[in-house]
């Protein structure tokens, strides 16, 4: 697959993203927003850029921390386990980041997939995982006229007690959404779940909201301890059958 870095116009200045585009037949393509996981950018996340965009998908994959400025890949366990470096790393870009920044960032996508001709007019799609998955569903309730399927794999913080909860946005999503849980996930609990599918039932929203059996959070990404490959190629065949049939 062809990858290539683009900057992203915001009102803070340019944002950092890479597009990803089908190597066989001729655009336009539909277009799909990848949200990256806590860890950044780093090649697991381009390995999955490519997976969606061999699928025939225009993929724009955005660097959530770009205002942190250039940074080395996460060391996620070694931030875990209080290694004083990794902390201090993954302190700053998480502070780089929140919601507003991130529906900017969102926005910034879709307005650059609008004005590029090889991907297809219309609605997209958005993926994400980890944090995420908090930030398609919120995405889907920011920018409803615009997104057509929101799918969320091992998100966290998606039904909780914060006045700026996605799942309070629900009344204003207008895509499918499809939510896979995480077991042992203590970011997205049974209770999280509860009320999530009750506030995504509620608002009337085509939804599937579940926790994968085995499947622990981060089990998507290649390169995570908890890596789970049935589970990944399980992700790609309920994703991809998503896009496919709201944006094919």
């Amino acid at each position: 697959m062809s990858r290539t870095e683009v900057a992203l116009p915001t009102p803070e200045g340019d944002g950092r993203a890479f597009v990803f585009k089908p190597d066989t037949g001729a655009g336009p393509w539909p277009a799909a927003i990848i949200a990256m996981d806590a860890p950044a950018i780093r090649p697991a996340l381009f390995e999955m850029g490519e997976r969606l965009a061999a699928a025939g998908y225009y993929v724009l994959l955005p660097d959530l921390f770009w205002r942190a400025g250039p940074y080395p890949p996460v060391d996620i366990v070694a931030a875990r386990a209080g290694d004083p470096a990794a902390v201090e790393l993954f302190g700053k870009l998480r502070a780089s980041t929140g919601v507003g920044r991130q529906m900017t960032d969102v926005k910034a996508c879709l307005d650059f997939i609008a004005a590029d001709p090889d991907a297809r007019p219309g609605k997209v799609g958005v993926t994400g995982y980890c944090m995420g998955g908090s930030i398609a569903l919120r995405a889907a309730g920011t920018y409803p006229d615009r997104i057509a399927a929101a799918a969320s794999f091992h998100g966290g913080n998606m039904a909780t007690d914060d006045e700026r909860s996605p799942h309070l946005l629900a009344p204003k999503i207008k895509a499918k959404v499809l939510v896979a849980g995480a077991i042992e996930d203590r970011s997205f609990d049974d209770a999280q779940k509860a009320r999530l599918e009750t506030a995504l039932s509620e608002a009337g929203v085509d939804a599937e909201v579940s926790i994968w059996e085995g499947c622990k959070h981060g089990w998507v990404p290649s390169d995570m301890p908890v890596h789970n490959p049935a589970g990944a190629e399980r992700h790609w065949r309920e994703l991809i059958a998503l896009f496919d049939e709201t944006l094919k």
